[in-house]
């Protein structure tokens, strides 16, 4: 429950204290932890942040312990609101950037200008790629979408991050939920890790990007493929769109093989909401499944899953019960 509430040990031990002892001071819960008087007086502010305590009725100088229950029930009312509050960003940074790579399309003719590259063919990307990350001095950021890596092009790509995590490089990698399906990506991600490597993962990408210390950004011209070519960006008011998608991103993201969380009302998986929000969206169970990182019978098979959960005998009343639910 404390790792839940958000509580450190010092916090968790005078919580336990006053939910024991209501009406203990600072000075008898110091006396009884044996803790400096500045410790616990920290550790009664941490717990008036999560709302834990609150002002007494009888006696308005004295801090009463809400009980552990209703304080979850709080805490996950104000998650909620957190995590919804952050999905709206991410989307309003998906226009966002949308409407920068629109902004690029000339590039499709052949041109470049002042902080702008074209980039045509894998193999420019990559060799544009590697001299990048040779050359970043304090982190690089990544979005992988697509699903699994293959096991040549995680074998080409580890050299080059484990020597910037030897030079004290931070790598940061958001890949897609169905990754951890995954043994050798698990494999990939869990040898990087021992060297410092974040990996994290969400149920779909707006895009795949790199961005070497903030100062330079490699996105494709086409998000929907990127075999049409990449841009490589160094425009400061570009930068700033990009860097805050990753940021949002990562903030809702969880560890690579973490359980995902079923939402407080029990009816979809974030990979399931994301699947219902991208056929509302008007996309084919091909593409849809091709953005989760998923196989076509995977897909099918969740929407099957979700149908029945619901109660939606067809793709048309899915739609609806999902839009009723919230879940849309």
């Amino acid at each position: 429950m404390s790792g839940v509430l958000g509580l450190d040990n010092e916090s968790e031990s005078v919580y336990r204290l006053m939910l024991e002892n209501p009406g203990w001071g600072v000075a008898r819960i110091q006396e009884e932890l044996g803790a400096e008087r500045a410790v616990v007086t920290a550790a009664l502010d941490r717990l008036a942040d999560l709302e834990l305590l609150r002002p007494s009725l009888a006696d308005p100088g004295v801090l009463r312990p809400v009980p552990p229950d209703l304080a979850l029930d709080a805490l996950l009312a104000r998650q909620q609101a957190e995590l919804a509050r952050r999905q709206q960003e991410i989307e309003e940074s998906r226009i966002a950037v949308a409407g920068l790579l629109a902004d690029y399309s000339s590039l499709r003719a052949g041109r470049s200008g002042a902080g702008v590259e074209r980039l045509t063919g894998l193999d420019a990307i990559r060799a544009r790629l590697e001299e990048l990350a040779l050359r970043a001095r304090r982190e690089v950021l990544a979005f992988a979408p697509g699903g699994a890596q293959t096991a040549e092009n995680r074998a080409a790509g580890r050299p080059l991050a484990e020597a910037a995590l030897a030079r004290g490089v931070r790598l940061r990698t958001v890949y897609l939920d169905s990754v951890a399906n995954d043994p050798g990506s698990r494999e990939h991600a869990a040898r990087l890790a021992e060297r410092g490597a974040q990996t994290r993962t969400v149920p779909s990408l707006p895009l795949r990007m790199h961005i070497v210390d903030r100062e330079v950004a490699v996105v494709p011209l086409d998000p929907a493929d990127s075999s049409q070519g990449a841009v490589l960006i160094r425009e400061a008011g570009a930068l700033v769109g990009f860097c805050a998608l990753f940021d949002q991103v990562w903030a809702t993201a969880s560890p690579l093989g973490e359980r995902p969380v079923r939402a407080a009302d029990g009816l979809a998986l974030p990979q399931e909401a994301a699947l219902l929000r991208l056929l509302a969206e008007g996309l084919t169970d091909e593409a849809a499944a091709r953005k989760l990182g998923v196989s076509l019978r995977t897909e099918r098979r969740m929407i099957t899953e979700l149908s029945h959960r619901l109660g939606a005998t067809s793709r048309f009343q899915l739609g609806q019960r999902a839009a009723e639910l919230g879940l849309l």
